[in-house]
């Protein structure tokens, strides 16, 4: 057990799914898992673990933003020696070309926060996702014919935040925005871990359409499905 997370050492595997949603987490290990055990409910972020093609998983929900973000996959690494998290997610897309759910696989996260320097007292705005793990993604997608867009992604302490987006598009080449890529990243590397970061598009910044709260819930199936079968690869 962990400040946090009220499960056995035992009861979580090494590789682990981490949607937002908590409800999301209970969609995808009661749709996709067989012999699934719930092993955390502290604080209602919701942690199960069970079989997927006869691998065993865990799907671990990660809360809103990099401090929820942060907290989880510290003590996933740390504390229940997680070799590999990837974060499933959703984000809200910055170019009129990238529609609601299309699949982003980020490349790097960029960030104007202090939360790395907050944390490890080193100040850094742009992290690496794992090349090995975006190069399994990539073949799996190709294998099964799901579509994808690599680039870069945003990633913000404010929600309803005022940024430049011209700026992020043109320096940095963000595609979107998310608001938790980035402390998965920062955690991996002070654990010299693996992180990787699928998004579907459930917003568009640009012509303001999104996805309700039950579509983020229950319709990302093709996101979560290249993810599963990215993590039994590994």
């Amino acid at each position: 057990m962990s400040i946090h997370i009220n499960a056995k050492k035992t009861e979580i595997s090494t590789k682990v799914l981490m949607p937002g949603d908590p409800l999301r987490a209970k969609y995808i290990a009661e749709t996709y898992l067989t012999d699934v055990k719930k092993i955390n409910n502290l604080r209602n972020m919701f942690g199960y673990t069970g079989k997927y093609k006869n691998h065993l998983i865990t799907i671990f929900a990660s809360g809103m933003g990099m401090p929820s973000m942060g907290i989880y996959a510290y003590e996933l690494y740390k504390d229940y020696e997680v070799d590999t998290i990837i974060r499933i997610g959703s984000c809200g897309s910055y170019l009129e070309n990238i529609k609601l759910k299309d699949i982003i696989l980020v490349d790097k996260a960029i960030t104007n926060s202090n939360y790395a320097y907050s944390q490890s007292g080193k100040r850094n705005s742009k992290l690496n996702s794992s090349a090995l793990i975006n190069e399994i993604i990539a073949k799996k997608a190709c294998a099964n014919m799901i579509d994808f867009i690599k680039g870069n992604i945003h990633c913000t302490d404010a929600f309803y935040g005022k940024v430049n987006i011209n700026k992020l598009i043109k320096k940095y080449h963000c595609l979107g925005v998310e608001m938790e890529s980035f402390a998965l990243f920062h955690m991996a590397k002070i654990f010299n871990k693996n992180a990787a970061c699928l998004l579907t598009v459930s917003d568009s910044l640009v012509t303001n359409e999104a996805l309700s709260g039950e579509e983020r819930e229950k319709t990302f199936n093709q996101m979560i499905e290249l993810a599963l079968e990215t993590i039994i690869s590994l």
